[in-house]
């Protein structure tokens, strides 16, 4: 009986002092780790940034960090506060299948607080490719296996990873050119030396407005409301083909659940904003404003969905 009070009593203080610690919070300024200035995870930090402190009452300040994932790293090693937040692509959870010396476990080092965003990748062709239909393009590369190519910048990008999973569902052999960085890729495809890309929606739809690339598809599993004409891959032939980019936040894994839950509730408030959402809509990816366990399951999902893709193809990071 006295172990039953014990229990009971210890269980009460300690939702008692985890509800404290959530009202509590914040009590002083919060920051935002991402990317390098000028890409993609910047810009959504800072759209983001603003209204998230209005609504926290606080100031929330952008770091950048340089290529490499190293502002995953500097929040794995966190204190679990809440005050630490990563908002990152899916390095964060696919790094680990791509090199050896990841310092960080996706499942183990984080708490998932939100799915932020989802932009659809385009598989896109030059016009002079005879092919406006992804049957198409998957019967022109039957035919001539080896003979298309496709551009893609950095290794385990998501225009390289919607490529290869193309590849291995439509089971067709078509070649990578691997560039430093997607713009010489894009100039090559402008140019009709290479004739296929799986661009991010952003950097390819000045392109396909003056008629210089042709879209087939969009390669979410739903039509995006981006690109309300154009079919999915997947409703075009290949029926488990889904590749996207998607942008989360995380904290410190054992954060305390009240924390998660506030950050999570002012997040999905600044996500469900008609300003904030216009903007991101103009940069090509639609907001999202997920639960952290539905974020959580999307993480695990996402990894073994692609992480075996991964591994039967031999990506590695360069």
């Amino acid at each position: 009986m006295r172990f039953a009070v014990r229990l009971a009593l210890s269980v009460l203080v300690a939702g008692s002092a985890a509800q404290s610690w959530g009202q509590a919070f914040p009590n002083k300024s919060l920051r935002i780790l991402t990317a390098e200035p000028g890409g993609g995870l910047d810009f959504a930090a800072r759209v983001i940034s603003t209204p998230l402190s209005s609504g926290l009452g606080t100031p929330v300040v952008v770091t950048n960090h340089g290529a490499g994932s190293f502002a995953a790293e500097i929040v794995a090693k966190a204190p679990p506060d809440g005050y630490s937040i990563l908002l990152y692509g899916s390095n964060v959870w696919l790094s680990p299948f791509l090199r050896d010396d990841v310092p960080w476990d996706p499942i183990r080092s984080f708490s998932p607080v939100t799915l932020a965003t989802r932009g659809p990748n385009l598989v896109v062709v030059h016009p002079a490719l005879p092919v406006r239909s992804i049957k198409e393009l998957i019967a022109l590369a039957k035919a001539r296996p080896g003979a298309l190519n496709y551009a893609s910048g950095s290794s385990g990008s998501s225009p390289h990873l919607a490529a290869e999973l193309f590849k291995a569902q439509a089971r067709v052999d078509i070649v990578r050119i691997s560039y430093r960085g997607n713009a010489l890729g894009y100039a090559d495809v402008l140019r009709g030396e290479v004739p296929l890309i799986f661009p991010t929606a952003a950097s390819v739809a000045p392109h396909l407005k003056s008629g210089r690339l042709r879209a087939l598809a969009v390669t979410t599993k739903q039509r995006s409301r981006l690109f309300p004409e154009l079919p999915t891959v997947a409703e075009s032939g290949l029926s488990e083909y889904e590749a996207a980019t998607l942008v989360g936040v995380f904290v410190p894994a054992r954060t305390p659940a009240a924390v998660i839950a506030r950050l999570n509730r002012e997040l999905a408030n600044v996500l469900n904003q008609p300003e904030v959402q216009g903007r991101f809509e103009a940069s090509g990816v639609e907001t999202v404003a997920s639960t952290p366990e539905e974020f959580g399951e999307t993480v695990k999902s996402e990894m073994a969905r692609l992480g075996s893709m991964i591994k039967a193809a031999g990506i590695r990071d360069e």
